[in-house]
């Protein structure tokens, strides 16, 4: 087995959040990897449980410390592909190493297991990822599975998660919308852009795909899921409301309205009269985005990725409840959340 390479000197790899595309990276190279768990932390460390590492010849992925202990991770990691052992390696107070020290002064222990190319476990977590399926990782180091709610057996180390990769539908074609969408897309988000009748050249954004149907034909066929992000950002009263219409009915996780607080009544007035049900408009977030005192694209974008972000941590934690903002006529949406309630209001007066 080749030796794993140094850590490059720019940490760009720690950006990935997500380490099942390095994981699928190894299995198409048909390469062992080593899978780091951050499986304990105790004092506030910079991570949180759960984040987790990849390592293989010419793939890494993952960040624990932000510098403070990869480098001497990939040094066991290296151990743990060509021994298969698992390990369990603690940092911080406890440590066997007590020259490597975390700045934040945290205790953290970090569980490695090594993961063949053929693993059925890895191949069902990767399917479940194309399928879009939330399944779970249970293992000791030696055994593993992977499948919905799946239990873990006493010698488990670690139950690991795996929600879809969350997804952002943009509609709309002017520059705050191309913002959503770009910042969207570098944050982690499958992402895409729908702007109806829309020229046939796609949108010179790196990974964001596009469409140019109508907003309701658009979000069928993007088969939107809980796992997925709506902004609505057209400033067309016609191609807002069909949007509208179209995402406030679906499973989609956040349903976000660009446009002026003063004309939001009206615009709900007209779902009303088209017969749609008060929980689905009570889903609307609307004025979008957490204020922040920005109108120009890019500040509205921050504004509209942090709010998507910060209620998906939010129900993960279950610090609020998971039903958006209720809509009352003529007024704002009810903020379910008080912390959310203290950084949210109008974006933008813009139609």
């Amino acid at each position: 087995m080749s030796p794993l390479p140094p850590l490059p000197e720019w940490p760009v790899f720690g950006m990935a959040e997500d380490v099942r595309p390095a994981l699928r990276q190894a299995r198409e190279r048909g390469l062992a990897c080593t899978l780091a768990t951050l499986v304990g932390v105790d004092g506030g460390g910079p991570r949180p449980p759960g984040t987790q590492m990849v390592f293989a010849p010419g793939v890494v992925a993952g960040y624990f410390s932000g510098g403070c202990v990869e480098g001497d991770i990939a040094g066991h990691a290296e151990a743990c592909l060509e021994d298969g052992t698992p390990r369990t390696l603690v940092y911080g107070e406890g440590s066997p190493w007590p020259d490597i020290r975390l700045l934040c002064g945290a205790r953290i222990e970090i569980f490695l297991e090594r993961v063949a190319p053929d693993d059925a476990a890895l191949a069902e977590l990767l399917q479940a990822e194309a399928e879009r399926r939330p399944v779970t990782w249970v293992s000791d180091g030696y055994a593993r599975a992977c499948a919905p709610d799946l239990a873990p057996w006493p010698e488990a180390a670690v139950v690991q998660r795996y929600d879809p990769v969350p997804r952002l539908v943009v509609v709309g074609g002017d520059p705050t919308a191309l913002a959503i969408a770009q910042l969207g897309a570098q944050a982690g988000f499958e992402t895409a852009l729908v702007r109806p009748k829309g020229p046939e050249t796609p949108p010179p954004i790196p990974n964001v795909s596009y469409r140019r149907d109508e907003p309701a034909q658009a979000l069928a066929a993007l088969d939107l899921d809980p796992w997925t992000a709506v902004a609505i950002a057209t400033h067309d009263i016609e191609t807002d409301h069909a949007a509208l219409a179209a995402a406030l009915p679906s499973p989609a996780g956040y349903v976000g309205l660009l446009g002026a607080r003063r004309r939001l009544a009206g615009r709900l007035a007209e779902l009303r009269s088209d017969g749609m049900a008060e929980a689905a408009i009570a889903r609307l977030h609307a004025p979008i985005g957490l204020d922040i005192g920005g109108k120009a694209p890019w500040e509205v974008a921050v504004s509209v990725i942090g709010e998507i972000v910060a209620l998906r941590y939010a129900r993960e934690s279950g610090s609020t409840s998971t039903t958006s903002p209720a809509v009352a006529a003529g007024a704002p949406a009810a903020r379910l959340s008080s912390a959310l309630e203290a950084a949210k209001t109008l974006t933008s007066d813009e139609s």
